[in-house]
């Protein structure tokens, strides 16, 4: 079935990309514009719980994740000085049937290859930065900083934390710098030279904690992310190379086993940890926005990629549901699905204290965007699945 509203998606992220998938299998014309020449392997690793998993195992891409990331044995929570287990998160065949999807640990990079597969060819526009948008008649008109101009009747704005879609919405606003840097390495394995090391451990410490896993199921690349509080950040760049000695200086006092890991890191990259106010105001007539446009969570839960793919397939849905007739009470049904379950992933990734002790889980890995009850308010549910 042919949809007849043309949907413009800003961002080809993790949100932005699993949206326009899902909507091109739903009938809609979808284009997404990105800032970026093109995709590369950079960037750092990232999990996908079995929440994420569900929505994009309905897109075939399980498989095709299970090749290039990998299925985690366990999550482990250990103490900074003595090594003790804090707790252990078993994730095998009984954890999997319980939550409804594996949890894969995999490089971002490798991420984007493939969800670049499961949207139509031709249907990304790289080096496309969003400069504008106004009104045109009974669409929306997209200005872009190469000089083109392209409509839409439905923008969604993927755009990440700094958003143009919700400056555009809301008015100018910076992130709010929190604190604290995230110091991130990529390596290879033997760099560790055969000393053991656990598919996904974080360690917790007094002002700090450092996340250690495996990215591919080879166990052929480590993925380092130490959190560490910082005065300020006043630089203009977004990201910066450091030297390797800063991230071993973060961790010195902590377990021997850490400080082989951080001493086996050749490249390390420091960037600011950012988030904003609460501002429930996602959607504005045929706009809405998506992921950490809207709700940046703090990234100490792995969580912020998994609420932009939720927040992918409640919009999904709710644009199906309301079809041709009415996108603005689409939106607004998308808004007031997602910002309870937002509200307190956005509670705990704040607290840091997701996994840090025996947790309650289920609510989280065991919810399915794909059939979760929409809502047209907050304490009005629609009864649609």
């Amino acid at each position: 079935m042919q949809r007849a509203q043309r949907i413009a998606v800003v961002g080809a992220g993790l949100g932005g990309l699993t949206c326009a998938a899902l909507l091109q299998r739903a009938g809609f014309v979808v284009m997404v514009y990105e800032q970026a020449a093109t995709f590369a392997r950079i960037g750092a690793g990232i999990i996908l719980s079995a929440n994420v998993m569900k929505v994009l195992r309905a897109l075939g891409l399980e498989r095709p994740l299970l090749e290039v990331g990998i299925a985690p044995d366990a999550f482990v929570s250990r103490t900074w000085d003595t090594g003790e287990t804090l707790f252990e998160l078993t994730l095998d065949a009984a954890s999997e049937r319980r939550f409804g999807g594996p949890y894969i640990n995999v490089h971002r990079g490798d991420l984007h290859a493939v969800l670049a597969s499961a949207v139509k060819p031709g249907s990304i526009a790289f080096g496309h930065c969003l400069v504008g948008l106004e009104a045109s008649g009974a669409a929306v008109s997209l200005a872009f900083e190469n000089g083109t101009r392209h409509e839409a009747d439905i923008v969604i704005g993927a755009d990440g934390i700094r958003s143009k879609v919700r400056e555009v919405l809301l008015g100018p606003e910076p992130p709010r710098f929190t604190g604290r840097v995230a110091q991130r390495a990529i390596f290879k394995t033997e760099r560790l030279g055969g000393q053991p090391m656990r598919d996904c451990t974080k360690w917790w410490g007094p002002d700090r904690h450092l996340l250690a896993y495996f990215m591919t199921r080879r166990r052929d690349e480590v993925y380092l992310m130490g959190s560490v509080p910082a005065v300020s950040w006043d630089r203009e760049e977004l990201s910066l190379a450091c030297p390797p000695g800063e991230l071993i200086e973060a961790f010195q006092n902590f377990h021997a086993e850490i400080r082989r890991l951080v001493e086996a890191a050749t490249t390390v990259v420091v960037s600011p940890i950012c988030d904003r106010p609460r501002h429930d105001g996602w959607s504005a007539g045929p706009i809405a926005l998506l992921g950490d446009a809207c709700h940046p969570v703090r990234p100490y839960m792995a969580a912020g990629g998994a609420m932009a793919v939720e927040d992918a397939a409640i919009l999904s849905r709710c644009l199906i549901l309301f079809g041709d007739a009415d996108p603005a009470a689409a939106l607004r049904c998308y808004v007031a699905t997602r910002i309870p379950r937002v509200r307190e992933v956005q509670r705990i990734s704040m607290e840091n204290s997701w996994l840090n002790g025996p947790t309650a889980t289920d609510w989280y890995f065991c919810y399915d965007a794909l059939t979760a009850p929409l809502m047209r308010a907050l304490e009005d549910p629609l009864g649609y699945t």
